[in-house]
C-alpha cells in the first residue's frame, strides 16, 4: 500500500510587506520573523538556520545564513528532509525537499529582554527520518507548562544526504566532511542559536541539547565535535548514545549501493542528479548511515574520547527505556514477524562474537533458565529482546556515564519503566517521548490513558535541569550517577532510586560494548529500517534459507491450529 503524503497541505513562508505586530516578532541576522501567539506561547516556525544545502552545497559542510533586513513570516514548519515515508514517522509524510535547513521555536509571551534557560530538541529516526514537523515534537504544551523555557526544534539533513562516506569516490576528497553532514547541520544550527536566540528571550549562555534516539546519539555526540564547544553547557540522551555510529567500512555499503542504484562514477555524476531522481533512490533502497567514526568530524574511538575527558565540560542526563527493542513489534508488521526477524538479526550477531563473548551470551540465557535461544523466542521472545536492549542501549549509556563521571562531569542516570498501553510493547523505544512534550493526545508510542502525573514529574525534571542543571524535583532527589554508587532514578508509577540495577548484566555483557551494536545489519540484508519497510524482499531473502523456512512453517501450523 503508498503511504500517502500531506504535500497539498504545505504552506511556506513568505516576505511580509506592510505593518506587522512587535509583540509576536523578534531580529534575527537573518530577518525579522514574525510568529503567532497561541494562549500565552508564541511559536516561530519554520525559520532558516543556514543557507539551502542545495546546488553547490550539496554534500557540503553547512553555510551560515546571509544578512537579511526584510521581515518573514513564521508561521509554518519547514520542510522535511528527504526520506522515504513511514507511518511511524510522521514527519515524513509532510512536504519534503533538500531545502530543509529549519528550526522552530516556543517562547512564552512577552519574552523581550529575557534571559529564559534554552532547551534545544534534536529528533529521531535512525539518522534517516523525521523531522520537526512530527506533531509529537510540538513544543507548546512544554511551554505552556514552563513558562520561563524557550524550546527550539531543529532539522538535519539525513540518510544518504546527510551521512556519507565519499572517500572512495572520484573527486571524493573534496567532502570528506560527507559521513557527519546532518551533524554539522546540528552544530550549525546551535551557532544560529546562539547568536539569536536573546531576541526570543532566551539566554545564549545556558542552552540544555537534548534528544531522542539518534537524537539522544546526536547529543552524545556534540560534545566531542570541536566545533561545537561553548554552543550548550548540559545535554539529555534519550534511548541514544555513543552506539549508535558506523566504521568507515559499514558507511561504505550504502556509498556502494547508491553508485549502483545511480549509475554514477564521480562525484560529479552524483552531484548532476536533480532531487525527483534523489528521492526516487531514496524510496528505492530505503536505507540509511548512522554517523561516521571518521577521525575527521568525530574521533575513531568515541569511548575513549570520554574516557580522555573530552565531554566534561557538560552536564548530562542519559537514559533508556526497560523494553527499547519492543518498538518494532508495531513498526514491523506484528509480533510472529518480529520474532522471525529478530532471532534473525541475533544469528547474524553471533557470527561476529568472539569465544568470549558467545560465552557470555550463553551464560545470559543460562540466567533465564533457557538453553535453546530459538525454542524461547519463538515461544516468548522477551529474551534475546533484553539481550539487545543491554548491547545496543543501555550499556553504551552506562559506559558513557562512566567515563564522564571519572573525568568530574555530572551525569545523572535513569531508568524508564512506565509501560505504552500497547499490547506486547512494555516501556518501548520513544514510549516516553509524549511524557516529555506533554503532548498527552500524542499516543502513537505510548497508547491511550497516559500517566499525566508521571509527565508532570518528568517535565519538571527535564525543565530543572535546564534551568540550574540538577533534575530533582520535590519528593525525587536525583543523585548524580558514579562507577561507586550507580544512582539510577526509575522513572514509573511511583517514580524511585535505584542503585546498581541489572547488576549481573552490566558486568556480564559490558565487554560486548565494544563492538559498537548499532541495531543495524547491512551486510547480511537485515538492516532494520530495511526489514520495517521491505517485508517482501526480507520474505525473498529468508526462502533461501532451508532451517528458516522450516520455522515459519511451524509457527504458522501452530497458529492456524488454535
Amino acid at each position: 500500500m503508498r503511504i500517502k503524503s500531506v504535500d497539498d497541505n504545505f504552506k511556506k513562508n513568505s516576505q511580509i510587506v506592510g505593518p506587522y505586530d512587535s509583540a509576536v516578532a523578534a531580529s534575527c541576522i537573518n530577518g525579522v520573523f514574525v510568529g503567532k501567539n497561541d494562549d500565552g506561547v508564541v511559536a516561530f516556525k519554520g525559520i532558516p538556520f543556514a543557507e539551502p544545502p542545495v546546488g553547490e552545497l550539496r554534500w557540503k559542510s553547512p553555510v551560515s545564513v546571509s544578512r537579511k533586513d526584510e521581515v518573514f513570516e513564521a508561521f509554518y514548519n519547514g520542510a522535511s528532509p528527504l526520506q522515504s515515508r513511514s507511518e511511524s514517522e510522521r514527519a515524513s509524510l509532510f512536504h519534503q525537499s533538500e531545502d530543509c535547513l529549519y528550526l522552530n521555536i516556543w517562547t512564552a509571551g512577552k519574552y523581550a529582554g529575557e534571559k529564559r534557560p534554552v532547551m534545544v530538541f534534536i529528533h529521531g529516526g535512525a539518522y534517516g527520518w523525521g523531522g520537526t514537523a512530527d506533531p509529537l515534537y510540538d513544543g507548546h504544551n512544554f511551554v505552556k507548562n514552563h513558562p520561563d523555557i524557550v524550546l527550539v526544534t531543529i532539522t538535519y539533513r539525513l540518510g544518504i544526504l546527510g551521512f556519507m562516506d565519499f572517500s572512495g569516490v572520484p573527486g571524493g576528497e573534496d567532502y570528506k566532511t560527507g559521513g557527519n553532514l546532518g551533524l554539522l547541520d546540528q552544530v550549525e544550527a546551535l551557532r544560529y542559536i546562539k547568536k539569536n536566540i536573546s531576541s526570543f528571550g532566551g539566554d545564549a549562555e545556558n542552552v540544555t541539547i537534548f534528544g531522542e534516539s539518534a537524537g539522544g546519539g546526536s547529543v552524545s555526540l556534540l560534545p566531542l565535535i570541536p566545533e561545537a564547544k561553548g554552543l550548550f553547557k548540559r545535554v539529555i540522551a534519550e534511548s541514544g548514545s555513543l552506539s549508535l555510529t558506523y566504521s568507515p567500512g559499514e558507511c561504505m555499503y550504502l556509498t556502494d549501493k547508491l553508485m549502483k542504484k545511480t549509475g554514477a562514477h564521480s562525484m560529479e555524476d552524483l552531484c548532476a542528479l536533480s532531487e525527483e531522481q534523489l528521492k526516487k533512490v531514496i524510496d528505492r533502497f530505503d536505507d540509511t548511515n548512522y554517523p561516521e567514526r571518521d577521525g575527521v568530524v568525530l574521533p575513531q574511538d568515541l569511548y575513549g574520547a570520554y574516557k580522555s575527558g573530552e565531554a566534561s565540560h557538560v552536564d548530562m542526563i542519559i537514559g533508556t527505556n526497560k523494553d527499547e527493542m519492543r518498538y518494532w513489534i508495531k513498526d514491523i508488521g506484528g509480533l510472529s514477524i518480529y520474532k522471525i526477524c529478530a532471532y534473525y538479526m541475533f544469528e547474524n550477531d553471533s557470527k561476529k562474537l568472539g569465544a568470549g563473548n558467545k560465552k557470555r551470551t550463553k551464560r545470559f540465557f543460562k540466567k533465564h533458565k533457557e538453553k535453546n535461544p530459538l525454542k524461547t523466542f519463538l515461544k516468548k521472545p522477551w529474551v534475546i529482546t533484553d539481550l539487545y536492549n543491554e548491547i545496543i542501549f543501555r550499556l553504551p549509556a552506562i559506559r558513557q556515564s562512566e567515563h564522564q563521571s571519572d573525568n568530574g562531569g555530572k551525569v545523572y542516570m535513569y531508568f524508564w519503566k512506565y509501560p505504552s498501553k500497547h499490547p506486547h510493547l512494555g516501556a518501548c523505544h520513544a514510549v516516553e517521548l509524549a511524557y516529555v512534550f506533554g503532548n498527552l493526545s500524542e499516543t502513537i508510542y505510548s497508547g491511550e490513558n497516559i500517566n499525566a502525573e508521571l509527565s508532570e514529574k518528568v517535565q519538571n525534571m527535564w525543565a530543572n535541569f535546564a534551568r540550574t542543571g540538577n533534575p530533582s524535583i520535590e519528593g525525587a532527589e536525583w543523585e548524580p550517577y558514579s562507577s561507586e554508587n550507580r544512582f539510577t532514578m526509575l522513572l514509573d508509577d511511583p517514580i524511585s532510586v535505584g542503585k546498581d540495577i541489572r547488576r549481573y548484566e552490566r558486568k556480564l555483557l559490558m565487554p560486548l560494548t565494544d563492538n559498537y551494536y548499532n541495531g543495524n545489519h547491512k551486510e547480511h540484508s537485515a538492516n532494520i529500517p530495511f526489514v520495517y519497510r521491505n517485508l517482501f524482499a526480507l520474505t525473498a531473502f529468508v526462502a533461501g534459507g532451508i532451517g528458516l523456512l522450516h520455522l515459519i512453517r511451524t509457527e504458522i501450523k501452530k497458529r492456524s491450529s488454535k
